[in-house]
């Protein structure tokens, strides 16, 4: 294939609004904006020379697109990515792919045996910093990963955030709270960096800091069968908030912080150095090393150039939509593991968590009070990253 490939983006939210510009604009090569499609008519305005749908299934039969782009409401993202697929459609989902590792199986098993390229919005991978420790980590420099802590807890939102439309922090309007909304790339980098574990215990606070029915706390161990142990920390609760990832390894102890990598590298290996040292108080001596990494990679745009030559060019893609059952199966065995309270083994029965889900679901009101002046803007939510 060298013409471009037509694209249609369902949901224009503020990120779908965003890949239909960078699209538009002629930033991603190899990708042509053919139609839209959002169940707000008023918003066919902000692409007014784009082919406007207010059905996403109608965008999906129109004949007008080859690729969709799946930017709705979470919930949405399992029935239209199956659409697309069955439709031969080359389909990228925003993250979540689905709510729940039930609907990401129904949505995985419908791209068997399609010819086509099924991607997830993982746009965190083309981070350099991350690109840089996963090199590290696989290169062997690190020696043997002995123990991760991720905390983070810089997601702070007030009250006037959940209050901004009636969906929000609902089990029925997202299906979770931080840990669906805010934490999906985190959770995709855990486990494309260090792999699953063999058990998850977690404490998820229900409306700890705000008047919301899901999780805005959350604490969790999670277990490996070489040994190693991971603490995850996030809360959209906390001010002011970090992002501290450490990875204490063999070789000492790297930390991504505040824009830098920093290593403090052991000159001998913890464990070579614990078994023949003579020293009863002895501890290896430390290389400080920072680092260096450019920017923060090309984020949202570079998962779509990437996109485009995976179809046109067979280019490897960057986040296998099936990697994407990893992070969703991450936070369900979290809430899972919380509201059970008992660690859940790894692979989770997804029928047992879609259970917990539909009765929540089930429970799930609408909020009374809703502040309609406060919805999100595109510029506040591009601070919000």
């Amino acid at each position: 294939m060298t013409k471009d490939v037509r694209v249609g983006i369902i949901g224009l939210g503020n990120m779908g609004s965003a890949h239909a510009r960078m699209i538009a604009e002629g930033k991603v090569p190899g990708l042509r904006l053919a139609a839209v499609a959002d169940v707000r008519a008023e918003v066919a305005e902000k692409f007014p020379e784009t082919t406007f749908f207010e059905s996403g299934s109608e965008l999906i039969r129109s004949g007008l697109v080859d690729a969709v782009v799946v930017c709705t409401p979470h919930f949405d993202h399992t029935r239209y990515g199956i659409e697309c697929l069955d439709a031969g459609l080359h389909l990228l989902v925003e993250k979540p792919i689905s709510v729940h590792k039930a609907d990401c199986e129904r949505l995985i098993k419908a791209s068997e045996g399609k010819d086509v390229v099924f991607a997830a919005m993982f746009n965190q991978r083309t981070d350099p910093a991350y690109k840089k420790l996963k090199h590290l980590i696989e290169s062997g420099e690190l020696g043997e990963i002995e123990r991760v802590q991720w905390t983070i807890t810089d997601w702070y939102r007030p009250d006037v955030y959940y209050s901004s439309g009636g969906w929000r922090a609902t089990w029925a309007g997202e299906g979770g709270g931080v840990l669906m909304n805010q934490c999906p790339h985190q959770l995709d980098l855990w486990q494309w960096l260090f792999g699953m574990p063999e058990t998850i215990w977690a404490e998820c606070q229900i409306g700890r800091f705000h008047d919301i029915e899901v999780e805005d706390s959350v604490t969790a161990v999670m277990k490996y069968s070489d040994g190693k142990r991971g603490v995850l920390i996030t809360t959209t609760g906390e001010a002011p908030g970090t992002n501290r990832l450490e990875v204490a390894c063999s070789r000492g102890r790297v930390v991504l912080e505040n824009g830098k990598i920093e290593w403090l590298r052991n000159e001998v290996e913890n464990r070579e150095f614990l078994r023949t040292t003579k020293n009863h108080f002895g501890k290896p001596d430390l290389w400080r090393i920072e680092i260096p990494f450019e920017n923060t990679g090309e984020q949202h745009l570079g998962v779509l150039k990437n996109f485009a030559k995976a179809i046109l060019e067979g280019e490897t893609l960057i986040a296998p939509a099936a990697e994407g059952m990893n992070s969703v199966e991450l936070c369900n065995a979290m809430l899972l593991s919380s509201a059970e309270g008992a660690e859940v083994r790894l692979p989770m029965d997804s029928v047992r968590y879609e259970r917990l889900l539909k009765e929540r679901i089930a429970a799930s009101k609408p909020k009374e009070k809703v502040d309609e002046q406060g919805a999100v803007d595109s510029e506040e939510f591009a601070k919000s990253f």
